[in-house]
C-alpha cells in the first residue's frame, strides 16, 4: 500500500477535484442544504400527523447502508431518555413482537432496497404504522401508495451514503411530532450553520496544516483504524465513520465504542498490529519522520461527546494513555456544539471529508461502489 501513498495529492485543488470525478465532495457539502430541504418535503408530506394515532410502543427504522444510518441518528438525538425503544433493522426481517401498536418507518435512498422493501411490506401486512421516506416514483413509493402509509420523497444528492441528512431529517421531525425528541426548528437551522461551517473548514483550497480532515487522513493512511465512540450518540458516528471508510477509501476499519471496547479491543494495543511502543518520536507528531516506524500499524481514532459518563470518560482518557505508551497512534475528534443533534452532525461531517481525503490520498476513487454491485449481480 505504501507505494500507493501520496500526500502531494492532497496539496493541489484542481487535483482533487480531478481525483473526484463523481463529486463525492460537493455531495457531503451539500448536506446543510439537504436539512433545510427536507423539513420542507416532510411537512409538505404531513409528518406531524402521525401523532393523531398517539404515542407507538415501539419505532423500528428499516434501512441497509447509508440509508440505514438514518435510524442510528434518530436513536442517538432521541437518546437514552426517549420513552419508547427506537431499533434499526439491517436485513429481510421484522422481530416478531413488532405489530399494530408499533412505528415501522422504512428509508432507501433509491426506493428500490430489497432487504428495506421486504421487511416494509411485512410491516403493512401486519398493520403496523408507517413511514416511508425515499426516492419518488419508486418501489417504496407505490408501497406507501398501496399501504396508505405517509410517505415523504427525498431527492438524492448523488449516493444513498451522501444523502444522509436528506434521509434522517424526516425521521426526527417524525420523531417531534410524537413527542419523543427535542428537535426544534432552532436546532435544525443550527445544525445545518455547524454543518456549513465543517466544509468551510474542510474544503479543498484548504491546506493540509490547517484543514482538520485532510490532516487526519494523512495521519490514518496505511494504519488500520480503531474507531470508537464515547458515548451512545458518537458511537453512531463511530460506525458510520468506518462504513464511510469502507465505501469511499475501500478502507478497512474496526468499529467499537466505550466502554464495551475496553472489555475486549483494548487487547489490540498488545497484539501483532500495535506497534509496541517502538514508534520513533512522538506517534501524534505531525511533523516526525516516520522513516524508522514500522510501516502498518493500529491507529486508534476516538470520538468524544461533549456528555460522557464520567466513567467513560475515565476509560477514554485511560485507553488514550495505554495506547500511546504501546506506540500506537492517537487522534481525536471532538464534538461541536450543545444540542444532541448539532453533536452529531459535526462528527459525522468532519469523518465524511476525512474519508473521501484518504481516498484520494490512496489514488481511489470516492464515489463508485464496483464491489457492491458485483455482489447484488451475483444473486439477482
Amino acid at each position: 500500500m505504501s507505494g500507493l501513498l501520496d500526500p502531494a495529492r492532497l496539496e493541489d485543488p484542481a487535483g482533487i477535484e480531478a481525483a473526484d470525478p463523481g463529486g463525492m465532495l460537493r455531495q457531503i457539502a451539500s448536506s446543510a442544504a439537504q436539512i433545510r430541504e427536507a423539513g420542507r418535503a416532510a411537512a409538505e408530506a404531513g409528518v406531524a400527523a402521525l401523532a393523531e394515532d398517539g404515542r407507538p410502543r415501539a419505532i423500528i427504522v428499516a434501512g441497509m447502508g447509508g440509508s440505514g444510518i438514518s435510524g442510528d441518528v434518530l436513536a442517538a438525538v432521541c437518546g437514552p431518555g426517549c420513552p419508547v425503544p427506537v431499533t434499526t433493522v439491517r436485513g429481510y426481517r421484522l422481530p416478531g413482537w413488532v405489530g399494530a401498536a408499533d412505528l415501522v418507518i422504512a428509508v432507501s435512498c433509491s426506493g428500490g432496497t430489497e432487504e428495506t422493501l421486504q421487511v416494509a411490506a411485512e410491516a403493512a401486512r401486519r398493520g403496523c404504522r408507517l413511514l416511508l421516506v425515499g426516492a419518488a416514483d419508486s418501489p417504496l413509493a407505490d408501497l406507501a401508495a398501496q399501504s396508505r402509509g405517509a410517505f415523504v420523497p427525498v431527492r438524492s444528492a448523488g449516493q444513498p451514503r451522501s444523502t444522509l441528512w436528506g434521509l434522517t431529517v424526516p425521521l426526527l421531525l417524525a420523531a417531534r411530532a410524537l413527542g419523543l425528541a427535542d428537535v426544534p426548528d432552532s436546532a435544525l437551522e443550527s445544525s445545518a450553520a455547524l454543518l456549513e461551517d465543517v466544509a468551510h473548514r474542510c474544503r479543498p483550497a484548504s491546506e493540509p496544516f490547517v484543514n482538520p480532515a485532510k490532516r487526519i487522513a494523512l495521519d490514518i493512511a496505511g494504519d488500520v483504524p480503531l474507531v470508537w465512540g464515547s458515548s451512545t450518540l458518537a458511537g453512531a458516528a463511530a460506525y458510520r465513520m468506518c462504513c464511510q471508510l469502507n465505501e469511499n477509501a475501500k478502507y478497512p476499519a474496526v468499529f467499537g465504542d466505550l466502554p464495551e471496547a475496553g472489555h475486549n479491543q483494548v487487547m489490540a494495543f498488545d497484539g501483532l498490529f500495535a506497534r509496541g511502543g517502538s514508534a520513533a518520536g512522538d506517534p501524534d507528531d505531525f511533523f516526525r519522520d516516520r522513516a524508522d516506524e514500522a510501516e502498518h500499524g493500529l491507529h486508534l481514532v476516538v470520538l468524544r461527546d461533549v456528555e460522557e459518563h464520567p466513567q467513560v470518560a475515565k476509560r477514554r482518557a485511560a485507553s488514550i494513555d495505554m495506547a500511546r505508551d504501546r506506540g500506537v497512534p492517537v487522534t481525536e475528534i471532538a464534538a461541536e456544539g450543545r444540542h444532541p443533534l448539532e453533536r452529531i452532525a459535526s462528527l459525522i461531517a468532519l469523518a465524511d471529508y476525512v474519508t473521501v481525503y484518504l481516498a484520494i490520498v490512496l489514488g481511489v476513487d470516492p464515489t463508485p461502489v464496483p464491489a457492491i454491485q458485483e455482489l447484488k449481480a451475483r444473486i439477482a
